[in-house]
């Protein structure tokens, strides 16, 4: 028996999906990247913007078409478009066998177990696992080996990795207490939870012994974990204890927030020789008038006197941000003072989005809505800027030597390899394509000098193997 896995969204997403396909790995069954040749189908969908949603629903009725033009039998939805839009889907889509909720995909043999058994499955939280009713089968049902027992679901997470071996993603906690007025992801994932800190140390260290050397440290605010279990913000002393790890060579944290971010935290970035100098920091805006209407903790001078310390204290610290234009009620003025921090701060990388009405947010019925067209000028005009500070920043880089992992080679060209520094997280900012480099291995180590310089990317040569 085939089964095959689609993965959209975020990387705490990702995580997800590595843990079911580990579950699943457990069974007679076999985890194939065709779907057409695959008889059980998940999707693992993502429900945060409009386009993401969008993507996901695309994503479905494409695996749905496989049921008659493949060898589909079963069709299983999950995460954050599955969670938020349940019954609606359930309703509207009869191709769909099971949809299973953010907060127990650990139950996925379970719902297998049942669809295979001729029901349709809708499984939201713990308490309501059972059959919702008996599905018509055009192919009949396959057996499924090697059943779990019940309990298994609170075992130590299993995970199959589907991120190359040298890397993977350490979530750490589940959830959000933010509240942000346009964001609905407490609504989807619920409350900020914790992941035990002896169950994220033991988690880590499988993960380097089975050969990853760069650890990406994820959740929806890394930055307030242990704080709920604890009653102490606990990511500096994780990122000590991860430094320990022999093995490991990179330790890089994303999702951080401006007002978690201690001096203890930046202490930790600074003297930890492991954990990469990169931070990554979604500022959402500048105008405090608007930071207060997005409901966030923090104001434009404490974010300046955060970013002061960052870089007195760590000089080659990289800073990644997020923008949100078009907020209800960004006025030109509002649009102007951002402008303005961007120039001002000069981030090494910065992304933009145009804000997205998201229904039962706060921000949702807020008045003065912002135009489409507004939004698109605005997205073009900050995009404008900060690709213009990216192109100077990266010449600004020429001739500087840097240790690099090699993730791969360009197309039809064996000598170029692309790869990335503590300077670039994975599947998120640009390349560094190195020069002269044949023979190298996805997770090889090596020194390079920077040539050449553009708004995106940079070129190099290479130096040396570090490995």
């Amino acid at each position: 028996m085939k089964l095959g896995l689609i993965s959209l969204g975020c990387p705490k997403n990702l995580v997800d999906s590595e843990v079911m396909l580990g579950i699943i790995e457990k069974y007679n069954i076999e985890i194939t990247n065709d779907p057409e040749a695959a008889e059980i189908i998940i999707v693992n969908t993502c429900g945060f913007i409009e386009s993401a949603k969008q993507e996901s629903i695309d994503t479905i009725l494409s695996m749905a078409a496989y049921k008659t033009e493949g060898c589909c039998r079963h069709l299983i939805i999950t995460g954050c478009l599955a969670q938020r839009y349940a019954q609606e889907l359930f309703q509207d889509m009869p191709e769909i066998d099971a949809i299973v909720g953010t907060n127990v995909y650990k139950d996925i043999a379970q719902v297998i177990e049942q669809v295979m058994q001729g029901y349709r499955v809708l499984h939201l939280k713990e308490e309501d696992f059972s059959p919702l009713e008996k599905g018509k089968q055009t192919r009949g049902a396959l057996p499924l080996e090697n059943s779990l027992p019940k309990e298994s679901a609170a075992l130590a997470d299993p995970r199959k990795l589907t991120t190359p071996p040298y890397m993977a993603y350490l979530k750490i906690a589940e959830g959000c207490d933010n509240f942000c007025s346009f964001c609905a992801i407490p609504l989807i994932r619920g409350r900020y939870t914790s992941k035990p800190y002896e169950q994220v140390m033991a988690e880590a260290k499988d993960l380097v012994d089975r050969g990853v050397k760069e650890l990406v440290v994820i959740a929806q605010d890394t930055t307030r974990y242990g704080q709920d279990l604890y009653g102490r913000l606990r990511l500096a002393e994780l990122l000590h204890d991860l430094n320990d790890l022999p093995g490991l060579k990179w330790i890089r944290v994303l999702y951080s927030y401006p007002n978690t971010f201690t001096d203890e935290l930046i202490e930790a970035y600074a003297t930890l020789p492991k954990v990469c100098h990169y931070v990554d920091l979604p500022l959402q805006h500048a105008s405090d008038r608007l930071l207060q209407a997005m409901r966030r903790r923090d104001k434009l001078n404490e974010t300046k006197t955060l970013l002061k310390k960052l870089r007195e204290r760590i000089p080659d610290i990289v800073i990644r941000t997020t923008f949100i234009v078009g907020f209800p009620g960004e006025t030109d003025e509002d649009f102007a003072i951002l402008k303005d921090f961007v120039a001002e701060q000069k981030f090494e990388n910065a992304g933009v989005f145009q804000y997205s009405q998201e229904e039962n947010t706060a921000a949702a019925v807020m008045p003065y809505q912002v135009p489409e067209e507004i939004k698109q000028d605005r997205y073009d005009e900050l995009m404008a800027i900060q690709a213009g500070i990216s192109e100077d920043l990266h010449r600004a880089m020429e001739e500087r030597e840097l240790e690099v992992v090699v993730e791969g080679y360009e197309e039809e060209e064996d000598n170029l390899a692309v790869a990335r520094s503590y300077r670039e997280a994975p599947d998120i900012d640009g390349s560094i394509f190195v020069e002269n480099a044949p023979g190298l291995k996805p997770g090889d180590f090596i020194k390079v000098r920077i040539e050449q310089g553009f708004a995106y990317e940079v070129v190099a040569i290479r130096l040396k193997s570090l490995n």
